[in-house]
């Protein structure tokens, strides 16, 4: 199948109200470029064959959501260091030879936020300290460690899971149960939340921030509520913050680059235009 057009998707399971086609629609429109961006809902027990035959697909890329991002990866003939690292690909491409390429642009999506909302974030990079040890937490780790925080402390309910994302980074990272964070909080120069706590319709992230010092930067990659309770709290008491929303946009830059030849920049235009959609008020 070809297309006249270049034509990418966003692709897993379900994918009905992923904003992605939102995000690469707005900047295919800014720059005028011929492209097409969709909605490719992957049925689980397809997925492997999809990936692995993705040159019939008749897309030149796509993204990857949940609960693909490993099967993509395991069908990828090249992966960038953070798809290797995470075993899991959020974004692919087809190279000019038809081989099948992988990158993980979840971490770059949270410096990208970080950067652009907070300037010289890291310029002293210390302490930082990650709440949950999943995927997302994985992706965090890994882009902090890439700006050279010099400890990430992992806290998570259950330890051993966290100790599995301490074991794999290295000795800069500390796995820790629930029960550590108190004294944890005294140390850190950056708090990131990575649960789905605080989430609309999702349990509260019920955190004590009287140790943490007022210097810290607290960030949460939960964008429904836009100001999460653990942001709100965090302001009242004087800490920086930084809303989640950010990373959703800035992790789609690399994969529209590739596929369309242009590097667009994430605006005050299409984060209203997401805050609409989601019905979130900024």
């Amino acid at each position: 199948m070809s297309n006249i057009f270049p034509k990418a998707a966003i692709t897993g399971h379900p994918v009905a109200h992923s904003r992605s086609p939102l995000i690469h629609g707005y900047w295919l429109k800014k720059h005028g470029l011929a492209g097409e961006y969709g909605r490719v809902d992957v049925a689980p027990e397809t997925a492997e064959a999809f990936y692995r035959n993705f040159s019939a697909s008749g897309l030149i890329g796509a993204n990857v959501t949940v609960p693909h991002k490993e099967t993509a990866a395991a069908s990828c003939d090249w992966l960038d260091e953070a798809a290797r690292t995470m075993g899991a690909a959020n974004t692919l491409w087809l190279d000019e030879s038809g081989k099948l390429c992988g990158a993980n642009t979840d971490g770059l999506g949270f410096l990208g936020n970080l950067d652009q909302l907070s300037p010289d974030w890291d310029n002293a990079p210390g302490t930082a300290l990650v709440l949950g040890a999943g995927g997302a937490a994985r992706a965090i780790v890994w882009a902090l460690l890439s700006r050279k925080f010099t400890t990430v402390h992992i806290v998570n309910r259950t330890q051993e899971k966290a100790q599995r994302i301490a074991d794999e980074f290295g000795s800069k990272t500390i796995a820790h149960g629930w029960e550590k964070l108190g004294k944890l909080l005294e140390e850190a120069d950056l708090l990131v939340n990575t649960t789905s706590l605080g989430m609309t319709g999702k349990p509260p992230l019920e955190i004590d921030l009287a140790p943490l010092p007022t210097t810290a930067l607290v960030t949460d990659i939960v964008y429904v509520p836009l100001e999460t309770d653990l942001l709100k709290n965090a302001a009242a008491r004087g800490n920086p913050t930084v809303d989640g929303l950010g990373m959703l946009l800035h992790q789609a830059v690399p994969g529209f680059e590739r596929w369309f030849g242009v590097r667009p920049e994430v605006d005050d235009t299409l984060r209203a235009l997401i805050l609409e959609d989601l019905g979130v008020s900024a």
